[in-house]
């Protein structure tokens, strides 16, 4: 069969992992080398999504410690609500990156080494190797940017969000037990109502981006199709 006449949907070409098992061909060890570059790509990303969830972790936490110490103003809390939504947008950024070769990585292990393991299965998708080489050809994000934040956003910053937001509540009523809860949170300058109130708005729209618009914004790329393996 000749290049122009290639069909990735073939079921004898769809099935290479097959082909690897039965027969000594070099497909096998660039296949191998080729998943071993994507998952050193993958893992690469992993560890730079990871360095910075733990860097808003110890962050936050070091805010709100602080905060607690002794007469210190709520407003640092707030300050570190604003520095986690900064790490929040940076991660968000870095995940999309990492999704790319998580993407990549499942489609090689259903369609390829799952095959190859048990070709009685056959392979999830009949054009992977089209896909697989279209992305190669002319690569690009596979998950949108809201999608990506969402997904951060419910995994991680919203969980420490809630919590600092329950420790500014309670740091306004702890240190100023004298005052009502509005008094207590204004600002030099700014009243109480229109902090508590900016907090709140701040806090809702948050909720609303955490709500996924679609199937695939419920986690990484092609979660409903590979599973989710975070």
């Amino acid at each position: 069969m000749g290049d122009s006449e290639f069909d990735p949907e073939d079921p004898e070409q769809a099935e290479i992992g097959r082909e690897m098992v039965d027969e000594s061909t070099g497909l096998g060890s660039v296949a191998a080398h080729l998943y071993r570059g994507e998952m050193e790509r993958m893992v690469e990303w992993r560890n730079r999504l990871d360095t910075t969830t733990n860097w808003a972790v110890t962050v936050m936490s070091a805010i709100v410690a602080y905060a607690f110490s002794g007469e210190v103003s709520h407003a640092v809390i707030l300050a570190g609500l604003l520095m986690g939504t900064v790490f929040l947008f940076i991660e968000a950024r870095r995940f999309r990156d990492y999704d790319i070769w998580r993407s990549r990585v499942r489609v090689i292990q259903e369609n390829l080494f799952a095959n190859a393991l048990d070709p009685s299965q056959g392979v999830e998708h009949d054009a992977w190797r089209a896909e697989l080489s279209r992305d190669y050809r002319e690569p690009e994000r596979k998950i949108s940017y809201r999608g990506a934040f969402s997904h951060r956003l419910r995994r991680v910053y919203l969980p420490l969000i809630t919590a600092m937001l329950v420790g500014w509540v309670f740091h306004v009523w702890a240190f100023n037990p004298d005052e009502t809860f509005l008094e207590g949170a204004s600002l030099p300058g700014v009243n109480g109502v229109v902090v508590v109130a900016a907090v709140g708005l701040y806090y809702v729209i948050l909720l609303v981006l955490a709500v996924p618009l679609s199937e695939k914004e419920r986690g990484e790329s092609g979660e409903a199709d590979h599973g989710d393996i975070d």
